[in-house]
């Protein structure tokens, strides 16, 4: 005759299997977690206010505010139109949890031969969105109008010098196309590279010597000037008018081969395996997919244009031969 099972043997056998259970979901949500899920790091390689910059700072709290990822941080590496930090990462190889900023401008740096390393040394997640650039001007030049500006520009390019950002950089290629499409001979055009939007603004609404007097950088960088009256936008390169703001386009103004767009991206460490690549490509995909960042999207007047994998890959390598290409066409490398 079978003997009854002992109530205290049954509860251990119990307590086994579902200590068991918690321990095999304990491994599994650390397997599906990973490092960056835990520990995250966002490389902004610029100085803190610029544009990259805002781009790292809103994806880190829209990762925040969603609980995405255990923590995450910012680090700011700037120089060399984000080449020095591109030569940071290209040394982390194998490191899961660090993602850096990207776009345009790096591209820009690389074919000016800036740093001995180019996207090829890391591992590229996701193109995030497109932000628009804009000519201005302080609120009291004789400028009112591009037109204005260009007919000036014409007669005397050497003698109105165009500020922007990082020399071969989105702003640069900007000013190379607008130099092309008016007639203005590529070694005539006067460029002045600044460190970043505020140190363009403050030369925009100063007086002294050496300063500038047109400006061509991302609407964010001009946005508070521009609604508090005191820079005036000249025309913004963007398809189309950005939402609730009153600037015309180039494509009004009769110039629509002045289209460099600037696109902001992300890339992780070079070395790391398709999982961790798959993480950080789901801890984004995740991100773009918040109200937070939809409302980073419409409050910064960008466009999202999100893609990732193979074609990101593609889009690189497209981008920067187009970008070399024409760099060397307007002799600015």
């Amino acid at each position: 005759m079978a003997s009854t099972p002992n109530p205290r043997t049954i509860v251990a056998a119990l307590v086994v299997l579902v200590l068991a259970g918690f321990a095999v979901a304990d491994a599994r949500s650390a397997q599906d977690t990973g490092r960056a899920r835990a520990s995250l790091t966002l490389m902004a390689p610029a100085a803190a206010g610029g544009g990259w910059d805002l781009v790292a700072r809103e994806a880190q709290q829209a990762l925040r505010k969603n609980g995405l990822v255990n923590t995450v941080q910012v680090v700011n590496v700037p120089g060399a139109g984000g080449t020095i930090g591109l030569s940071q990462l290209s040394r982390m190889t194998g490191t899961p949890n660090i993602m850096m900023v990207t776009g345009t401008v790096m591209l820009g740096g690389i074919a000016r031969g800036d740093g001995e390393t180019s996207l090829e040394d890391s591992t590229p997640i996701a193109r995030l969105a497109q932000d628009f650039e804009v000519i201005a001007v302080s609120a009291d030049s004789p400028f009112t109008t591009l037109e204005e500006f260009l007919t000036a520009w014409r007669a005397d390019p050497a003698g109105i010098p165009i500020g922007g950002g990082s020399a071969g950089g989105v702003d640069h290629l900007v000013a190379g196309q607008l130099a092309q499409a008016v007639g203005v001979p590529a070694d005539q055009l006067k460029y002045t590279p600044h460190s970043g939007g505020g140190e363009l603004t403050i030369s925009l609404l100063s007086s002294a010597a050496g300063t500038v007097e047109v400006g061509i950088s991302g609407f964010n960088d001009f946005r508070d000037m521009i609604e508090a009256g005191r820079l005036r936008p000249l025309a913004v390169v963007a398809p189309q008018r950005l939402q609730g703001v009153d600037i015309p386009t180039m494509v009004e103004a009769g110039y629509p081969s002045v289209n460099q767009v600037n696109w902001r991206g992300l890339v992780g460490a070079p070395g790391i395996t398709d999982a961790e690549r798959q993480q950080l490509t789901t801890i984004v995909t995740e991100m773009v997919a918040t109200p937070e960042w939809a409302a980073t999207v419409a409050r910064n007047q960008w466009q999202e244009s999100f893609l990732t994998g193979e074609e990101f890959e593609v889009f690189i390598t497209e981008e920067q031969q187009s970008i070399a290409d024409l760099l060397k066409e307007l002799g600015l490398a």
